[in-house]
């Protein structure tokens, strides 16, 4: 799939993601990074982008990291989120890099990093298990 397609479908399945201008870096099987513009939607006082938009980010970055290995077709479901929060990201673009951790079973596990643009400083780390659905029946 070209970065176009999964972007396509991360921005259908989450609007809010599209609404935010989220864009698709890169991808590969298990690895996805993507870049949350600034915009002053996503600011909380302080001129820091806001704990729910890092935070939808990381769910978004994990997501595609997961669709890239799928050929489009994840159907999972995010199932916990632990998140640290290091250094203010500051106004903006920030980055989200997702990492499949462990991902053969029914429960997957990930790692995201989240960086200002313009820095390799870690911001935020975030931890993520994810769980298969069960195939739908027609």
């Amino acid at each position: 799939m070209t970065l176009a397609e999964i972007e396509a479908i991360l921005h259908a399945g989450v609007p809010l993601g599209a609404e935010w201008g989220v864009r698709l870096l890169e991808a590969s099987p298990g690895y996805a990074k993507l870049e949350l513009p600034s915009s002053p939607r996503v600011l909380r006082p302080g001129n820091t982008v806001s704990g729910p938009a890092i935070m939808g980010l990381a769910d978004i970055a994990m997501w595609a990291a997961l669709l890239a290995g799928t050929e489009g077709r994840d159907e999972s479901l995010t199932t916990a989120m632990n998140v640290n929060f290091l250094r203010a990201c500051g106004p903006g673009p920030i980055i989200a890099t997702a990492r499949v951790l462990k991902g053969g079973g029914r429960t997957i596990f990930g790692e995201v990093l989240v960086t200002r643009k313009d820095s390799d400083e870690v911001a935020v780390h975030i931890t993520t298990s994810w769980v298969r659905t069960k195939p739908r029946t027609p």
